[in-house]
């Protein structure tokens, strides 16, 4: 197994240790995680703050093992779907807690998780007839956007917080935009592989 594959994997593990780290009852199995007062107004939890760091560590290795892969040409078909799965888990799984926490809006994890289900339909439609469609700026974007976004929002918006700019809420609502327009074009790029077909 290549490098690129081992971080991927690594990912994965970093990305379901978030997610437990968030989901499990720690105080319910006896563990208590401390919070802190900031400014005077602003309570941050220790458990939140270690799955912040967690989530840009794996956001990082995204970008790691894909930079790595293409330039020492060690692209594998097995990284190209397990890099899909390690995103999934990683973003809508805190996509879908931080709503249920009152920390982002609802329908930002429903348009994300619409929108890469069309966008993943489109790519399979496309593979299994030998086309491939490029990712879109759009789609970039909205990646760079969401991951800092979301780092943000695991900090609590700090240090913005503390001067009422709401950094995190305008980069997860932009990077949602993003996400509807970037869908939007790939489905245009595909569509005659499949509304055409004969």
């Amino acid at each position: 197994m290549n490098l690129p594959n081992k971080i991927t994997l690594a990912r994965v593990f970093v990305s379901i240790l978030v997610l437990l780290l968030l989901l499990l009852p720690w105080e319910q199995l006896g563990i208590r995680f401390p919070e802190y007062t900031i400014d005077g107004s602003i309570i941050v939890s220790l458990k939140m703050l270690i799955a912040g760091g967690l989530f840009v560590l794996g956001s990082f290795s995204d970008f790691l093992d894909g930079h790595i892969a293409r330039s020492k040409n060690l692209v594998t078909d097995f990284g190209k779907v397990m890099d899909a799965i390690a995103d999934k888990i990683l973003v809508n799984g805190v996509l879908i807690i931080l709503a249920k926490e009152g920390m982002i809006p609802l329908y930002v994890p429903v348009i994300i998780i619409t929108r890469d289900i069309v966008v993943d339909s489109c790519k399979m439609i496309s593979g299994n007839k030998g086309k491939v469609v490029a990712a879109s700026i759009m789609g970039k974007l909205k990646t760079i956007c969401m991951m800092v976004g979301l780092s943000l929002t695991m900090f609590y918006n700090l240090p913005f917080e503390m001067f009422g700019i709401p950094v995190a809420s305008v980069l997860v609502i932009t990077a949602t935009i993003l996400s509807v327009i970037s869908g939007i074009q790939y489905f245009n790029n595909s569509k005659e592989l499949f509304l055409y077909d004969r």
